[in-house]
């Protein structure tokens, strides 16, 4: 029987809260769009992208995942970025290959012509 009296009273507590808390917040209307959250460390626009700034990214979640265009930007940085890079390595390693090249056959000069022997 107590247990009884005690789940009723605990019943009506609940009720008279719920009720309160409808009637109370009934005047304020609907809750507010929230702005979508963005990414807020994007990767650096005015240098090259570095380990430090890849480790510091984070995308925001959304409901199921992350936000698609975020992380296809990024991606789309890095992937140009490491594309320019391997054109920069490409580059430097032919032009010592073409200094290795010259140093070993000594009679061909990587010199300039003087000014009098081009005319």
């Amino acid at each position: 029987m107590v247990m009884f009296l005690f789940l009723v009273i605990a019943l009506a507590v609940v009720v008279t809260a719920v009720t309160l808390a409808v009637v109370s917040g009934g005047d304020s209307g609907p809750l507010p769009d929230v702005p979508p959250e963005r990414l807020r460390d994007s990767l650096p626009p005015d240098r090259p992208v570095g380990r430090a700034d890849v480790e510091r990214l984070r995308f925001p979640l959304v409901v199921r995942g992350y936000r698609m265009a975020d992380v296809d930007d990024a991606l789309g940085r890095l992937g140009a970025e490491l594309a320019e890079r391997d054109a920069r390595i490409a580059d430097l390693e032919s032009a010592l290959a073409g200094a290795r090249a010259a140093a070993a056959h000594p009679h061909v000069s990587m010199e300039k012509p003087a000014q009098e022997e081009q005319q």
